[in-house]
């Protein structure tokens, strides 16, 4: 198992996702790729922003890599996603593994 390198996106805690989701593409150029009450995603050219809402994620750093089940016990999201979620020393990281193609 290599080491990731690769950060796939930020997750950060938001009181109300719609409304976050306007500030965001308001101020910076970044696309919306899923939204609603509970959860945004938003690219930008380099990464994604999570927007989410307390005790839906925990605040993380997301690294992609091939397999997430190399990490542990994966979990498949709503985005088509599978994700492990472990401790660091700081706060908690998401080892991510993107779909090779689009979810139906």
């Amino acid at each position: 198992m290599s080491k990731p390198s690769r950060l796939d996106h930020v997750a950060l805690a938001v009181i109300d996702v719609p409304a976050a989701v306007r500030w965001w593409t308001e101020h910076f150029a970044c696309r919306v790729k899923y939204a609603d009450a509970t959860w945004a995603q938003l690219d930008f050219e380099n990464t994604s922003l999570a927007l989410v809402t307390e005790g839906q994620h925990p605040l993380h750093l997301g690294f992609l890599v091939p397999d997430a089940s190399a990490y542990g016990k994966a979990q498949t999201h709503r985005d088509g996603t599978k994700s492990v979620y472990a401790q660091a020393p700081g706060g908690a990281i998401e080892y991510v593994e993107r779909p090779t193609s689009p979810s139906p």
